[in-house]
C-alpha cells in the first residue's frame, strides 16, 4: 500500500510537471449546484457526459480527482460524480455567504485537466437558538419612553435568509422591539420601552422575544423576558456625545489610549456614580484586542492592531450606574484602522525675529521656515501651513519646501501683546503625517493710544471754609500702551479767555492727579464752578486727553442768625411795644424777625423765650418768632415786663442770637391817643409785611413746582446735566433748602444732618465739556481750546 501511494504521489507529481510544459486548453469548465444534507453516495453529476469523454477509456487513462479543497467530500467512479459522506454546508463554509468547493480533474495519456466547481446550496436546517432561556431586566418606574436595552442576538448557524432576519415581542403596551442590523447577518434586538411604568399598578412584566429565520417555512426560536419595575434610581447614565468615532494607527503601542467615554448621571450618591463595561454582544476577539477602564472610561489597546487583518471596529459599551438596580446606557464606538506612512515631516525655523512694531506694514518678513521629509516620493512631498486665525501667513518662496512667515493684517498689541504661531508641516501620503512647531512673536508696543479717564465727566462735593492746599479730591486716568507711551501727567486747562476766576485758585499734581485749593471757598458766595483736566501721555509725538470737573461747593453753619426787628436806634436788638391792659389772651405783642444767610438746616430759625417776668402770661411760638398774650391782664399785674428771646439756627454747631422785648402794659385810654398813630403805622408795616412774606412763600412755591417740573423733565430725557437749584426768596424765618441733581440721582440738602459725599458719579458722560482742536501743530498734535 504504501509503494502504492508513492507510486500515485509521483505520478500526481509527474502529471503536474507535465501539465506546466505541456499545457493544453481546459476543454471545460464544470459547474454544479448541490444542497446540503444530502445522503452519502448521492450524484452530483456525470463529469464524463458534461466533459464529452468516452466512458469506456476513463479507466485506462486514470480518470480521477488530483486536486481539491474538500476531496474527502466527493468521490469519483466510472465518470460519476457523488457525495462521499453527510454533506453539512454549516461545517464546510461556516458563516461565509457563498459556499463554492473547487475540484481539479485529471486525465492521462493524453494529458488532460478539467475544474469542477460545487456550489453548496444552504438548507433551513436550523432554527434561531437564544443563549439563555430567560432574560430578567429590572426597569425603574421612572424610566422614561424611548429607553433602550440590549438583549441577546439569537444564533442562526444556517446562511443568507435562513439566518435570523426578525424578530418579534408578546403583545403589550409599554415595549416594543427594534433591531439595529450589525451586517453580516447579525442584527440586534433592543427592547423599547413606548410607555412609562407603574410598579404600584404592575410590578413585574413578563414577555416573549421570538427570532425568525427566513426560510420557507421560517424556524423560530423564544426567550423569555421578565422586567422587574423598580421604585428607586429614576435616573439613567446619560453620554456626553451623541456619537464616538475615533482613527488609530496600525502597530500602535500596546496601553496606547483609543478614547475616552464619559457619561454623567443626575442621580446622587451610588446612584449617581457610573461604570463601563462591553456591550453584552461584543465577540471575544475583540476583548483580547481593547481593555476599558470600568472607573473612568478609557479604552486603551492591550493586543496588536492590524490593518491588513480589520480595518474598523464598532464596538458596543454599556455605561452603567451603582444604584441598587442599575440604569445602563449603552453607546457605540467606531474605530478606523488606518496605515502607517513612516517617516514623519520636519520643521526647521532658519532665520526668525521673535519681537515685531505693532506698527508693522502688511508683509513684514518675521521668519523663514523650511520643511523636510525623508521619505520619497508623494510621502516626501510637504505642505506647511498656519491652522490658527492670526495677522500672519506664510508664502511659498521659489524653492521648494521653503517658505516666509509675514504679517498678513495690522497688529494692535493692545488686544493679542503675543502671538504662539503654530506650523503644521503635512506630507501627501496616504494616510497623511503631520508635525507641528510653535514659535513666538512678541508684538512691540508703539504710542497709538491717548489716556482715558475713568469717569467723565467728575462731579466732586466740597464743603465750604475747605483748607487751603489741603487735597480736595483726585482725577485718575489710564493709558493701555506700555512703559514710557503709558506714563500720564496731569495738568489743569487755563485758557486765556476762560472769565471762570475760580480756575486760578485750583492746582493739581502733574504725578498723581491730585487736585487742590489755594483758597477756601465760601458758598455764600460761590455754589459750583467747573474747570477741565488734561492728562498727556510721554510717548513720542504724545497723546492726550480730556474731561470735565464739575466742583459743587456745599453749606456749612457759618452764619450767625442775624435779627431784624426789633432794633433799636443804636442799631441793638432790643425793643419797646406798648399794649392795652384790656387785651384779650392771644393778643399778638409783636413778631421778632430774624433771618440766616446759610441754607436748609443751618438756616433754619428757632425761637425761643430765655428769660420772662411772668411765664404764664407770655408765649411765644418757636417757628414764627410771634409773641402773644396767654391771659388777660389783670390789676395786679406789673406795669412793665421784659422779655429775652433766643434765636438759634439748627446746624450741627447751632449759632444764636439774641433780642431784648421789653412789653409796657398801659391804660386803654392812655394808650389810645398815644398808640393810635403808631398802632396805625404798625399794623400798615405789619401789612405790608404780610403781604411781602405771602409774595415770597408763593414764589418759593412756583420755584419749587418748577425745578420738580424741570427735574421729572430730565430724568425721562436722561440727561446727565447736573443742576443746583436754590430758594430765592428768603423772609428771614423760613428754611432754606437745596436741590441737587447729578445723572439719574436727585438730592436735596434739608437738614443739619444732611449726608454729605465726597464724590458723586453721574450715570454718564454727558456733562463733560469738549475741548475741540483750535490749532493743530507741525507734529499733528493738537493744541486745545476750553468752550465754555
Amino acid at each position: 500500500m504504501q509503494q502504492r501511494a508513492r507510486s500515485s504521489w509521483r505520478l500526481i507529481l509527474t502529471f503536474m510537471a507535465l501539465e506546466m510544459l505541456l499545457w493544453r486548453e481546459v476543454r471545460a469548465q464544470i459547474r454544479y449546484s448541490l444542497s446540503e444534507e444530502q445522503k452519502e453516495g448521492s450524484v452530483v453529476g456525470n463529469l464524463a457526459k458534461d466533459l464529452g469523454l468516452d466512458t469506456r477509456t476513463l479507466k485506462e487513462r486514470g480518470f480521477r480527482i488530483v486536486s481539491t479543497s474538500g476531496d474527502s467530500l466527493f468521490t469519483v467512479n466510472d465518470g460519476i460524480l457523488s457525495v462521499n459522506g453527510k454533506l453539512d454546508r454549516e461545517e464546510v463554509c461556516e458563516r461565509s455567504s457563498s459556499c463554492v468547493i473547487s475540484l481539479k480533474i485529471a486525465l492521462e495519456n493524453p494529458l488532460e485537466i478539467h475544474y469542477v466547481s460545487i456550489e453548496i446550496l444552504d438548507v433551513n436546517d436550523h432554527a434561531p437558538t437564544f443563549s439563555e432561556k430567560e432574560k430578567r431586566l429590572e426597569i425603574w418606574e421612572s424610566a422614561l419612553p424611548g429607553a433602550r436595552y440590549q438583549l441577546q442576538a439569537a444564533r442562526d448557524p444556517d446562511g443568507g435568509m435562513n439566518s435570523v432576519q426578525q424578530y418579534k415581542l408578546s403583545h403589550n403596551d409599554n415595549f416594543r422591539i427594534e433591531v439595529k442590523d450589525r451586517g453580516e447577518d447579525r442584527k440586534m434586538p433592543f427592547l423599547i420601552l413606548q410607555k412609562p411604568l407603574d410598579r404600584e399598578t404592575s410590578s413585574r412584566h413578563k414577555l416573549v422575544l421570538t427570532a425568525l429565520d427566513g426560510g420557507r417555512p421560517p424556524k423560530s426560536g423564544t426567550m423569555d423576558i421578565v422586567v422587574d419595575v423598580l421604585d428607586v434610581n429614576d435616573n439613567m447614565p446619560v453620554f456626553t456625545q451623541e456619537l464616538y468615532s475615533v482613527t488609530l494607527q496600525e502597530n500602535v503601542p500596546v496601553g496606547t489610549t483609543v478614547i475616552q467615554v464619559n457619561a454623567t448621571d443626575m442621580d446622587d450618591g451610588p446612584n449617581g456614580e457610573i461604570f463601563y463595561s462591553f456591550g453584552k454582544d461584543i465577540e471575544d476577539s475583540l476583548k483580547q484586542l481593547f481593555d476599558l477602564n470600568s472607573s473612568t472610561g478609557e479604552m486603551t489597546v492591550i493586543g496588536p492592531i492590524d490593518f491588513e487583518e480589520m480595518n474598523n471596529f464598532e464596538i458596543d459599551i454599556q455605561a452603567s450606574d451603582k444604584g441598587p438596580v442599575p440604569l445602563t446606557s449603552d453607546k457605540s464606538i467606531t474605530i478606523k484602522i488606518v496605515d502607517v506612512n513612516d517617516n514623519v515631516p520636519e520643521i526647521e525655523v532658519t532665520s526668525f525675529s521673535s519681537v515685531v512694531p505693532e506698527d508693522s506694514k502688511i508683509g513684514t518678513t518675521v521668519a523663514l521656515i523650511s520643511v523636510s521629509d525623508l521619505d520619497s516620493g508623494v510621502n516626501g512631498k510637504v505642505l506647511c501651513y498656519i491652522t490658527e486665525e492670526i495677522p500672519f501667513r506664510l508664502t511659498a518662496s521659489s524653492q521648494d519646501n521653503i517658505y516666509a512667515l509675514v504679517t498678513a493684517s495690522s497688529l494692535d498689541r493692545e488686544t493679542v501683546p503675543h502671538y504662539d504661531i503654530t506650523l503644521v508641516a503635512k506630507d501627501a501620503g496616504q494616510p497623511p503625517l503631520s508635525s507641528v512647531k510653535t514659535i513666538t512673536v512678541q508684538v512691540l508696543d508703539v504710542n497709538d493710544n491717548s489716556p482715558e479717564f475713568s469717569l467723565s465727566p467728575y462731579a466732586f462735593y466740597v464743603m465750604e471754609n475747605n483748607i487751603p492746599g489741603k487735597s480736595l479730591f483726585s482725577v485718575s486716568a489710564s493709558d493701555h500702551d506700555l512703559d514710557e507711551n503709558a506714563i500720564v501727567h496731569y495738568n489743569i486747562w487755563r485758557d486765556t479767555g476762560d472769565e471762570n476766576k475760580y480756575v486760578s485758585f485750583i492746582n493739581i499734581n502733574s504725578e498723581n492727579g491730585e487736585i487742590y485749593a489755594l483758597k477756601s471757598f465760601d458758598f455764600e458766595t460761590v455754589k459750583m464752578f467747573q474747570f477741565h483736566v488734561v492728562a498727556t501721555d510721554s510717548g513720542t509725538p504724545s497723546l492726550s486727553s480730556n474731561v470735565t470737573v464739575n466742583v459743587f461747593i456745599l453749606d456749612q453753619n457759618d452764619n450767625v442768625p442775624v435779627i431784624l426787628y426789633p432794633v433799636s436806634a443804636n442799631g441793638s436788638a432790643e425793643g419797646v411795644e406798648e399794649i392795652p391792659r384790656n387785651v384779650n389772651a392771644g393778643h399778638l405783642v409783636t413778631k421778632v424777625r430774624a433771618y440766616d444767610a446759610d441754607i436748609g438746616y443751618n438756616g433754619w430759625l428757632l425761637f425761643s423765650l430765655q428769660e420772662v417776668s411772668d411765664h404764664i402770661l407770655f408765649s411765644l411760638d418757636r417757628y414764627t418768632g410771634q409773641i402773644r398774650t396767654l391771659r388777660s391782664f389783670t390789676e395786679t399785674d406789673e406795669a412793665q415786663h421784659k422779655l429775652l428771646i433766643l434765636v438759634k439756627d439748627n446746624g450741627n454747631v447751632s449759632l444764636s442770637a439774641t433780642a431784648t422785648v421789653i412789653v409796657k402794659v398801659v391804660e386803654p385810654k392812655e394808650a389810645f391817643a398815644a398808640s393810635d398813630v403808631k398802632n396805625t403805622v404798625k399794623d400798615e408795616e405789619e401789612n405790608n409785611l404780610t403781604f411781602y412774606l405771602i409774595i415770597t412763600l408763593g414764589s418759593v412755591s412756583v420755584l419749587f413746582v418748577i425745578s420738580i417740573i424741570v427735574l421729572i423733565v430730565m430724568q425721562c430725557s436722561k440727561s446727565t446735566d447736573s443742576k443746583y437749584l436754590q430758594d430765592t426768596n428768603y423772609d428771614g424765618t423760613l428754611c432754606h433748602s437745596i436741590q441737587y441733581r447729578s445723572g439719574d440721582k436727585r438730592y436735596m440738602l434739608v437738614g443739619p444732618r444732611m449726608s454729605i459725599g465726597s464724590t458723586i458719579v453721574p450715570g454718564s458722560n454727558g456733562n463733560t465739556l469738549v475741548i475741540p482742536d483750535r490749532r493743530r501743530t507741525d507734529s499733528g498734535e493738537s493744541t486745545l481750546k476750553v468752550r465754555p
